[in-house]
């Protein structure tokens, strides 16, 4: 069975280049998002919803679960609407993926000094939160107008204008908007959230798989790769989550004349607003279904990535 071959026994060879590892990557995160991506949809809405600041400008209070919310979006505005926003977020990963796992890797190497490859947790940890900054950095502009095109039926439902129909209509008008540097709304809290997801899913992936391979001498096979995607998409989940709240309130926030939010001045007033109007817990929103898209998201993102390499004869993760 293909799944389980593991790096001793490729089934074919072919030259593992950075250019390889950056295509097997983007691969295999465009397979995670697509089983996955109704998930992200129904955190960002369970993440906008019951904001008090929102109310200024006439949004309605809401206090939906997961369940609820997931049926709403089907019944309301149709099942295919659960994967609004699949493509910009198939080009953030075009963009970001490739980048984070070379990035990450080469961390990795100048740190290494056993020859092995093999970091601490401290490193790995640190090489985690640069890799996924540098990466997010690059490819805000995506995640931007995925969490527009997430939140747009939800405006439609409480009586407003469509703002665009499709993902090249809702670059243009964030562009009239605010200018280029428009794109980079939220880039902060984005930054912040890919770091610390980052530092959950590269480093407890990283880490995890090593340790298994090295304590218990197991195979680098599918077997490890699952367990160590498990527990890294559990770590994301817990570490990213109120940088994820924070990030799509500040994208999804309506802006004026200036091109500036009308909601929150920044990350911090975003914070402050959240914390002080909802409570700490809110911070939390959407957390289920945040763990339950990344777990499997990583899952298949890594097991993808670590047979296609297997297969093609290239060096594992």
């Amino acid at each position: 069975m293909p799944v389980l071959r593991n790096a001793d026994h490729p089934a074919a060879r072919v030259t593992d280049s950075l250019y390889t590892r950056y295509v097997v990557a983007v691969l295999g995160a465009w397979a995670a998002e697509a089983a996955t991506y109704p998930f992200d949809l129904t955190k960002t809405r369970l993440q906008i919803q019951s904001e008090v600041a929102a109310t200024k400008v006439g949004y309605k209070i809401e206090n939906h679960g997961m369940i609820k919310t997931v049926m709403a979006i089907a019944k309301q505005e149709g099942i295919t609407k659960l994967w609004s926003g699949l493509m910009p977020m198939y080009q953030r990963h075009a963009i970001y993926s490739g980048s984070r796992l070379l990035f990450y890797e080469e961390f990795r190497s100048r740190v290494s000094t056993d020859g092995t490859g093999q970091i601490s947790l401290g490193y790995a940890s640190l090489g985690g939160l640069l890799a996924g900054s540098l990466a997010q950095l690059i490819a805000s502009p995506t995640d931007l107008v995925k969490v527009q095109m997430q939140a747009e039926g939800r405006r439609r439902l409480q009586g407003k204008a469509p703002r665009f129909a499709n993902c090249r209509q809702a670059y243009a008008m964030l562009y009239a908007e605010s200018g280029v540097w428009g794109f980079w709304r939220g880039a902060v809290p984005n930054v912040q959230r890919a770091a610390l997801v980052n530092m959950g899913d590269l480093a407890a992936y990283d880490f995890t798989k090593h340790y298994l391979i090295r304590e218990y001498h197991l195979e680098d096979n599918a077997i490890v790769h699952f367990a160590a995607a498990f527990n890294a998409g559990f770590v994301a989940a817990v570490v990213g989550t109120p940088a994820d709240v924070m990030k799509t309130r500040l994208m999804n926030q309506p802006v004026g004349p200036d091109g500036r939010g009308t909601l929150y001045r920044g990350m911090i007033d975003c914070l402050q607003q959240t914390v002080k109007n909802e409570g700490i817990l809110s911070l939390y929103k959407g957390f289920l279904p945040l763990w339950m898209r990344l777990g499997p998201w990583a899952l298949i993102n890594w097991i993808a990535f670590e047979n296609i390499m297997l297969a093609i004869g290239g060096k594992t993760f």
